[in-house]
């Protein structure tokens, strides 16, 4: 408990970490920018697109369904805004986050590795493995995903069973967006990224608990994402020497 319980204390230092040292605010505030401008079309396009989708779906049903129906499409309306934010704010803001994240590891630590030279060379290295780390994130999520969707079938405890695998899904891929930084730097597999999750639960499923918490309130969100970045340098940088890539 009390590792599940350090894990979930880390945006919490990482807010303080961040007020205190001004030469970082710039690597925060433009992708903050960033957000802010995805976030307004996101929400003031797909949003209302949801609502009127919800209304028309159900249309005609009986009130009472209706009602608690209407409410879980939110919610999950809601939560899938903020995964689509979270990604679009990753993708755009991760040279500014790659560089807070060295930053960050080299006042931790003394010492960070650094990325490699923009070179065409390493650009297209950088892309390709970026590309092949988003799609092994979508198929890990389908993998275990959709067969915990039968889990439904189960009377009584299926649907709670059903979503806990679906947080404990949203919490790994957490993990692995807000940890990618240090560990990407170092050239780290896919399978050496989830070992490191392995390696260091119960805190990482705190941290990946409270990063997707984070990410899925509306507005909150926006800021949210440099936040749980800062977080999982932290997060590394707390158990970095004994860590080697496999």
């Amino acid at each position: 408990m009390h590792a599940l319980l350090h894990g979930f204390s880390y945006p919490f230092r990482a807010i303080r970490l961040i007020a205190g040292q001004p030469l970082l605010w710039r690597y925060i505030a433009i992708p903050i920018g960033l957000n802010l401008l995805v976030g307004f079309i996101l929400y003031t396009t797909l949003l209302l697109a949801g609502f009127q989708a919800i209304d028309a779906l159900l249309a005609g049903w009986p009130a009472w369904i209706a009602w608690l129906v209407r409410g879980l499409l939110i919610v999950v309306l809601f939560v899938g805004l903020g995964y689509l934010l979270v990604r679009f704010g990753v993708v755009l803001g991760s040279p500014f986050y790659s560089r807070l994240s060295e930053l960050l590891e080299e006042r931790l630590r003394g010492v960070a590795v650094t990325a490699p030279p923009a070179t065409p060379a390493n650009i297209a290295r950088d892309l390709g493995r970026a590309l092949a780390f988003e799609l092994k994130k979508l198929l890990l999520t389908l993998a275990i995903g959709l067969p915990s969707l039968l889990l439904n079938l189960i009377p009584g405890a299926g649907s709670v069973l059903a979503t806990i695998a679906g947080i404990a899904i949203g919490a790994t891929i957490a993990c692995l967006d807000f940890f990618d930084p240090p560990l990407e730097r170092r050239r780290w597999r896919f399978r050496a990224k989830l070992s490191f999750i392995r390696r260091h639960l119960p805190a990482s499923a705190g941290f990946g608990l409270i990063c997707l918490g984070l990410v899925s309130v509306p507005l909150f969100n926006l800021v949210a994402v440099p936040i749980c970045i800062t977080s999982g340098t932290l997060f590394y940088c707390d158990v970095a020497e004994p860590e080697r890539a496999t």
